[in-house]
């Protein structure tokens, strides 16, 4: 009788189970946290965001990681660990021939670690995802239709049928009389029939856990500038779809936790610095009669900011090279450069180890992609992102909110504490995050 009393009585005392709820984690590409905290002061009407912020747990900011572009933060999103370790350096593939036409990191299979789509998958509970990005083919994802392009044209959507799941599409144009034209790409338009897409998808399918990447307010940010009368015009459009769908999603799915999330922020840029020229002055890249690289011993790619990858990092006459051309760049204020990384300081940040280097440029200037154009001339583009995380204009945005979500401030929080705080409101388990759960 003791012995059953004592049993009991361990039982009693025992914590129960934690209950999982089910999730949709919507990413708006390019969101600033200002423009939801701040809405009232910046002259923005997005109900629905606010309404989510106020009634649940809202970061100040969020600390990204390096770069600070698209790819590399939704997979640290969905891993808890930067791109060190999850292994997407980029939004591009390193292409230094330029073979791959422009490739990016559209594949699953170059994810190094277990993601929450794995986790969740794992456990029995099914995954749904629209448009999220390094998705195609990933096997625990149940019901997907995958971030992919490459022709820009309607072929496109073609491919992104075939790479879905099967019958999917069909069913979710069936569901809501789009077309999966209507939902793919990366206007605020398609944006918005994506969300539509969502509904449906949650409507039929109950998943435990869905992903969702909007990307219009990114691409009108990159041609108008952020906080332009056309960026804010395209949060509002988004906010009324974020709405809806969360609405319909909750209908569904009662218990339903929805986190707002985004990779970035965002800058006005006005000045693109070429860096390709002093590489090919310096020998260190030959072009042919066409302009495009014909061999290379290090190479410079990206936008913001800048990583530098050498062709033999072991090369010690070649690394000092390097090093001597980069700090005479950067001793040059009309380049507009604010440091250049190596190796170690590369590391501590979790970059990529496939740079030797990495270059920041101070917000207003990127590089350029023209090797003939003059040192300094006018961006290509009106805003952008990828600078540095220590930039606070790169903050990120992170809003948990549903049942059993306190409100509160959770201030400036690191992006690898989102997936495990996902992780434990789904009740599964992630255990190689670098993260920490918030709640």
């Amino acid at each position: 009788m003791r012995r059953v009393t004592f049993l009991g009585l361990a039982l009693l005392c025992a914590p129960l189970a934690a209950h999982a709820a089910p999730v949709l984690m919507i990413s708006i590409d390019g969101l600033r946290p200002g423009d939801v905290l701040e809405a009232d002061k910046r002259g923005l009407k997005i109900p629905a965001l606010r309404r989510l912020a106020a009634e649940g747990a809202t970061a100040s900011g969020v600390r990204n990681a390096l770069p600070t572009v698209t790819y590399p933060n939704h997979t640290t999103l969905i891993t808890g660990v930067w791109p060190a370790r999850h292994g997407i350096p980029g939004n591009q593939t390193f292409d230094p021939l330029q073979q791959n036409f422009s490739g990016w990191y559209w594949y699953s299979r170059d994810i190094k670690v277990r993601t929450l789509w794995d986790a969740v998958h794992d456990s029995g509970g099914k995954v749904a995802s629209l448009s999220w990005p390094v998705s195609v083919g990933a096997a625990a994802i149940d019901y997907n239709v995958p971030e992919y392009w490459r022709a820009h044209n309607a072929d496109d959507i073609k491919l992104v049928r075939a790479l879905s799941t099967p019958g999917l599409v069909d069913q979710l144009e069936k569901a809501t009389g789009l077309a999966l034209a209507d939902a793919d790409g990366e206007t605020v338009e398609v944006d918005v029939g994506r969300t539509r897409f969502a509904a449906a998808l949650i409507a039929a399918k109950h998943p435990q856990f869905t992903t969702v990447h909007l990307r219009g307010l990114d691409h009108i940010e990159h041609g108008f500038g952020p906080g332009s009368a056309e960026a804010k015009a395209a949060l509002e459009t988004l906010d009324a779809a974020v709405g809806t769908l969360v609405a319909a999603a909750r209908e569904a799915e009662p218990g339903l936790v929805v986190a707002i999330v985004s990779d970035h922020g965002f800058a006005p840029v006005e000045h693109d610095v070429n860096l390709i020229g002093p590489f090919v002055q310096a020998g260190l890249i030959t072009l042919d009669g066409a302009g495009k690289v014909k061999s290379w011993e290090a190479e410079p790619w990206g936008g913001a900011s800048v990583p530098v990858t050498l062709a033999h990092p072991e090369d010690a006459v070649v690394k000092a090279k390097v090093s001597a051309l980069l700090n005479g760049l950067a001793a040059k204020p009309e380049l507009g450069i604010a440091g250049v990384a190596d190796a170690a300081q590369i590391a501590q940040m979790g970059g990529s180890p496939m740079a030797s280097f990495w270059v920041d440029f101070k917000p207003g200037y990127e590089m350029g992609q023209n090797p003939a154009a003059p040192p300094v001339g006018a961006g290509a583009v009106k805003g952008t992102h990828g600078y540095f995380p220590t930039h606070p204009e790169m903050r990120a945005t992170f809003i948990l909110s549903g049942p059993g979500i306190a409100s509160k401030s959770l201030g400036e929080i690191d992006m690898r504490d989102i997936a495990p705080t996902l992780a434990k409101v789904l009740n599964v388990s992630l255990p190689q995050v670098d993260g920490k759960p918030l709640l």
